[in-house]
């Protein structure tokens, strides 16, 4: 079986990349960087640019699912220009892909997307499942549902259409997490705000974990890419500082004090929702790590 993935070197894709490799999958990796393009036993890259409309048609052949992972960073300064390439990294790079399995001979049957949590409204109360309608209609939230508008036309190909919506992954290669750290180690992390707003997270190896389950299963539909148990940001950020053996002993942090510092990307530091993981797990997913004390021991020990 052969693997076409976009943003395969990034978080995600470099974990996922050398979990197929290992269960015998040839994979196909478009890049945006020409000096990223290698070509290995089962593993080789091609370029692609879709701001241009540039892509190398041969990275679908004899590929028989699509994983796309590409879209830019959300963890930097929003600027009005940065805003706008969150939104095009996404849309362009989904259309591009519809436009070359469209116009070119292919045997391809799925395509995994990644997808955000942002999608759904803040809410103390509700636990959100993948049947709620109700939307964010944040600057995310109006991303999200473009950017899995964009993906559902690929159902009018005949492939079918998977879409992982994905919590705060948990690595120490990159992600929130390796941010939290940087304080934490030095005896100097707080909480945000209250600290009671719900953090909901998946462990790095049980999201690359779900992606290769989605294809091995032709899954259809979206799911919640997200442990079954989430945290408040005071538990993650005690937790943390528990498995460090560092003190935590700084107030929390104002939001105000994080708006000055961040600006409108603060939000994601006071996002709450909280999700259920059910429908993926009523589909046959195990969670390797299903606490937050499991995945932090795991990853920091």
């Amino acid at each position: 079986m052969k693997v076409l993935i976009t943003g395969a070197t990034g978080l995600i894709g470099t974990e996922l990349v050398s979990l197929l490799l290992q269960n015998g999958f040839s994979v196909n990796y478009l890049t945006t960087s020409k000096n990223k393009i290698v070509n290995e036993l089962n593993y080789n890259g091609f370029y692609w640019s879709p701001k241009q409309g540039i892509i190398d048609e041969n990275c679908l052949m004899e590929v028989d699912y699509v994983i796309n992972l590409a879209g830019a960073n959300i963890a930097k300064r929003w600027t009005t220009s940065y805003k706008q390439e969150i939104n095009e990294s996404r849309l362009l790079s989904s259309a591009l892909l519809f436009k070359a399995i469209k116009t070119n001979p292919n045997q391809v049957k799925q395509i995994v997307s990644a997808s955000g949590t942002s999608i759904y409204p803040n809410s103390d109360t509700i636990i959100y499942d993948e049947n709620s309608t109700q939307v964010n209609n944040s600057f995310l939230g109006t991303v999200v549902t473009k950017w899995e508008e964009s993906i559902d036309k690929f159902a009018s190909l005949g492939l079918k259409v998977c879409k992982l919506r994905t919590g705060i992954v948990l690595s120490t290669k990159g992600g929130a997490l390796v941010e939290m750290l940087k304080t934490i180690k030095l005896g100097l992390g707080s909480s945000f705000g209250s600290g009671k707003q719900i953090q909901i997270w998946i462990h790095i190896h049980d999201i690359a974990a779900l992606y290769y389950f989605a294809i091995k299963n032709d899954l259809d539909g979206v799911y919640n890419a997200v442990s079954p148990n989430p945290v408040s940001n005071e538990e993650l950020t005690f937790t943390i500082a528990k498995v460090l053996k560092k003190p935590l002993f700084m107030p929390n942090i104002p939001k105000f004090i994080m708006k000055l510092i961040l600006g409108e990307m603060h939000e994601l530091l006071f996002e709450n929702r909280n999700l259920s993981a059910k429908k993926i797990q009523d589909k046959g997913f195990v969670f390797k790590y299903k606490t937050i004390d499991e995945a932090l021991k795991n990853i920091l020990t």
